[in-house]
């Protein structure tokens, strides 16, 4: 049975207020007794009584998100993947999610009613656009919060975490052309997202630098699944004029894109080279494709804990972090790239 904050401090030699600061992160006790109370709370189970930590603290320990959903939304794996790690720091500190459901059209105001209510002590937002307006909105509301990702246009005078995701499809881009590949698709996310244009940005960069030009017609926006991945690939293979090559925003997407492949009776990295970037989903490891595959390597679990742990430090006073933190994609070579075909 669980013990209360009375019989965690005797059991500990302490007193409750000495026990309790050290949960709250209160900078005046010392490392060393912090470990032992914490080390005591695994062993014991102890959870504390929330209601009276905010009466002391005035501290909700939720941190809060908004999920937008309507009608022809699909879920998002990714999305998932991202909580996982958002979720696996929150469990380290005790915190919880504040989660609301919101309309597309009013996520603006869900988010001034999350952050009023006060059941909240900070926030993150995802799927930036360019001239992202929810960024003044969360800068005049004063509370706590971290951007997954970057706008584009305005100042850049907040706390993010991103990918270089131009540099990473940059590289491998250049990696494609100096495998002798002219003619690059592009199958990536929804169009108005700013990791969907910065990567076809790094995509364009590596091509003019070689004289060479993206064709409008190999590059397909859409959701990020594998029916997407699998249609855009059979519209590229049915031109008079195919692609060597392809750049896939994700390796849900790579997932369709390898199934039409290998319909067309084609073989990947000999007839057709392919990369994706992977955001190292358990269930979908690029080395398990029947051909392993290519790809720029950046962890959204990764990136979730990241984001958890640098809000729950703010609120706990715990831990000097960066405000910006722009993470490079890692480029691993596999066997789904290969020289291009002669034609």
């Amino acid at each position: 049975m669980p013990v209360n904050l009375k019989q965690l401090a005797e059991l500990l030699g302490l007193s409750q207020t000495t026990v309790s600061r050290a949960l709250n992160g209160y900078p005046e006790v010392n490392a060393e007794t912090r470990a032992r109370v914490l080390e005591a709370v695994r062993e014991t189970g102890y959870r504390p009584n929330r209601a009276a930590q905010r009466l002391a603290t005035g501290k909700a320990y939720s941190i809060g998100l908004v999920m937008p959903i309507a009608s022809g939304i699909d879920s998002d794996i990714h999305f998932g993947e991202f909580l996982a790690g958002l979720a696996e720091e929150a469990v380290e500190h005790d915190f919880h999610f504040v989660l609301n459901p919101s309309a597309p059209e009013d996520e603006e105001a869900t988010f001034r009613r999350l952050a009023a209510s006060g059941n909240v002590d900070a926030v993150f937002i995802a799927y930036m656009r360019a001239n992202d307006p929810r960024i003044e909105m969360l800068k005049a509301l004063s509370i706590p919060f971290v951007v997954h990702g970057r706008s584009i246009g305005g100042p850049r005078d907040y706390p993010f975490l991103d990918v270089d995701n131009t540099g990473a499809f940059y590289d491998a881009a250049r990696l494609l052309i100096q495998l002798g590949h002219d003619r690059i698709a592009l199958i990536n996310g929804p169009e108005h997202l700013t990791f969907s244009i910065r990567r076809k940005k790094g995509l364009v960069r590596a091509l003019a630098e070689k004289g060479l030009k993206l064709d409008d017609a190999l590059v397909h926006h859409s959701a990020m699944t594998d029916e997407h991945g699998y249609r855009s690939m059979q519209r590229f293979l049915k031109r008079p004029d195919p692609p060597t090559a392809v750049l896939c925003s994700s390796t849900v997407l790579a997932l369709g894109a390898v199934r039409a492949i290998n319909q067309a009776g084609l073989a990947i990295g000999t007839d057709i080279s392919l990369i994706a970037h992977d955001d190292v989903l358990p269930m979908l490891k690029p080395e398990n494709f029947s051909v392993p595959l290519t790809t720029t390597r950046s962890s959204l679990r990764g990136a979730g804990a990241r984001i958890a742990k640098r809000l729950i430090g703010g609120i706990l006073n715990q831990g000097d972090y960066p405000e910006q933190e722009l993470w490079r994609a890692e480029l691993i070579l596999r066997a789904s790239t290969g020289p291009a075909p002669d034609r």
